[in-house]
């Protein structure tokens, strides 16, 4: 673990290669003949989106900008588990896959960790680097539609902060349930998008970061994509077929203002996280959803990260890890 919330983000070495973009580092096309419309996006509110699959996929940037805050955002996820990449108790895994992959760094990691096994990462964008173990690829995949992947696959499948961008859990769910060894796992994690909380009182019904998760839950509700909440995430494995479901929730405080020493480490990573993690969040949700004028939208981000970084105010959310087994596989 790192000592300071910058030397979190690491550079990836193919990124210093040819010219100023990305398409001049390569990506593996070794499991995926990748067309040139993949690597197209739109730009708006100063930012970069996704457009492969439809531009409502995914409301979240996928700009440099973006990757390095879902790194650090990995690494604050790191130090809420106390060092475990998953909660899940695996047992010489053969095969694993991250649904939403994201930059990858999850997958890497995961691949270091269990060496025997063959780790897949799939994602809407191919923002993932080239430079990573023998046993992990990388493909461009949309979760939502059919899977390719063999029946009774995989040991253990992990999907981490997806709830905005799936409109269909009852069509994903039964894909996952098919796609899974008997015996073994799968793991949903989510932050807790729809909440915003203090046990001093400190949080007021005006404060402008209230108000931005407020509209934020609302516009997702608009689109059919509700906030992950413990009930919904159960739910989904349990309707699936899981069984063995465990449920672990964490307190993700913004700021170094908790007295336990860990907790004011992951609040400082989390305070600096959120200089972009709140515009990447709402923007788009607030613009394209709710028709906010981007001058209002960026005026509340600005707003509600001053509020965070306020020391008076003693903000957080909630960390959710829901796991549940196959049955089978004994």
């Amino acid at each position: 673990m790192a000592d300071t919330p910058e030397e979190f983000i690491e550079v990836d070495p193919a990124a210093y290669g040819g010219g100023d973009g990305y398409e001049s580092a390569g990506y593996d096309s070794s499991t995926v003949s990748l067309s040139s419309s993949i690597n197209e996006y739109i730009f708006e509110n100063g930012r970069r989106y996704h457009a492969y699959f439809g531009r409502e996929k995914n409301l979240l940037p996928t700009d440099e900008t973006e990757q390095d805050r879902l790194d650090l955002h990995h690494e604050i996820f790191l130090e809420i588990l106390a060092g475990e990449l998953h909660k899940a108790p695996l047992n010489n895994p053969q095969r694993i896959l991250d649904v939403g992959t994201g930059t990858g760094i999850w997958a890497v990691d995961v691949a270091d960790t269990y060496p025997m096994a063959e780790v897949i990462g799939t994602d809407l964008s191919p923002l993932q680097p080239t430079w990573v173990p023998p046993n992990c690829r990388f493909e461009v995949d949309d979760c939502e539609q059919n899977w390719t992947f063999r029946q009774d696959y995989f040991d253990f499948i992990h999907m981490r902060n997806l709830a905005q961008s799936i409109s269909d859990w009852s069509r994903l769910m039964p894909e996952v349930y098919r796609c899974t060894k008997p015996g073994g796992w799968v793991e949903l994690a989510e932050v807790g998008l729809n909440e915003l909380l203090s046990d001093d009182g400190t949080l007021l019904d005006g404060d402008p970061a209230k108000r931005c998760v407020d509209l934020l839950t609302q516009a997702m509700e608009l689109i059919g994509r509700p906030a992950p909440t413990v009930a919904s995430m159960r739910a989904n494995l349990e309707t699936a077929g899981f069984v063995d479901i465990h449920v672990c929730a964490y307190k993700q405080p913004f700021g170094p203002w908790p007295k336990d020493k860990r907790l004011k480490h992951v609040g400082a990573m989390a305070l600096l996280m959120l200089q972009t993690g709140i515009e990447a969040y709402v923007m788009a949700s607030f613009s394209r959803i709710l028709g906010m004028e981007q001058e209002e939208a960026a005026k509340l981000c600005q707003e509600a990260y001053a509020s965070c970084s306020n020391r008076k105010n003693h903000f957080y959310n909630h960390f959710y890890v829901v796991y549940g087994r196959k049955p089978g596989g004994d």
